[in-house]
């Protein structure tokens, strides 16, 4: 559990870090004028302009990328920071049962966000919660949990930073059948500074990102499939 806490909490990777990842990052542009990032499994387009790494945690149990114009400002949530961050982590080399991510997926993934004193969250879509049978006494329960939040950062006298999420944990729920087959967690975590353009572009960061075959989208048709408690 512990690893998987700290993989969550640690999202905003050091960008200066040289990928050491077994497929190497890829960025290409598209007529849709975007640059098609591809890490591995992980694939999202940015805007042209931005940098993209791979991620390379100590604890080696995320993979992805992370992608800004700006990477200090990005890593720091420094004013006016902008970019874009799609990890998973790999359950079949963390090793721990499928009803702690659900537990990271709930709290620790995003304490640097919703935790700080600095930032808030301001609207949370919950598509399915499902708890594990340990911490809600149900049996047999999926242990499975995806959402979509959004928030805001800043400080007197300073301008304001939007950001938006996505995280999926698909324990043994029906979100187990797209994605990453081996995959215990999904976060996808976008920044940008406030603005009329913010809500676009965070949308589609989001929207454009995809874990093997699936996109946000298709997690949230997923789970939406069957009834859950």
């Amino acid at each position: 559990m512990l690893a998987v806490s700290t993989a969550g909490c640690t999202w905003q990777a050091d960008l200066a870090t040289p990928a050491t990842a077994a497929e190497p990052l890829q960025v290409v542009p598209t007529p849709q004028e975007f640059d098609r990032v591809t890490a591995g499994p992980v694939e999202a387009l940015i805007p042209p302009g931005w940098h993209a790494v791979a991620t390379t945690p100590d604890d080696d149990t995320r993979q992805g990328f992370v992608a800004s114009p700006r990477p200090r400002a990005w890593s720091e949530l420094r004013r006016g920071a902008t970019g874009l961050s799609a990890t998973w982590i790999d359950a079949t080399e963390v090793g721990v049962p499928s009803d702690y991510y659900y537990l990271a997926a709930t709290g620790p993934v995003l304490s640097r966000l919703v935790g700080s004193d600095r930032c808030r969250r301001v609207a949370q879509r919950v598509y399915v919660n499902n708890e594990p049978a340990f911490a809600s006494g149900r049996r047999h329960s999926p242990g499975d949990f995806v959402a979509r939040g959004e928030g805001v950062c800043g400080a007197p006298g300073a301008a304001a930073t939007r950001w938006a999420y996505f995280v999926a944990a698909p324990g043994l729920g029906p979100a187990r059948e797209v994605g990453i087959p081996s995959s215990g967690l999904y976060v996808v975590v976008a920044l940008a500074p406030a603005g009329p353009e913010a809500a676009g572009l965070l949308d589609h960061l989001l929207q454009h990102t995809r874990f093997g075959d699936a996109s946000m989208g298709d997690f949230i048709r997923a789970v939406r499939a069957l009834p859950t408690d």
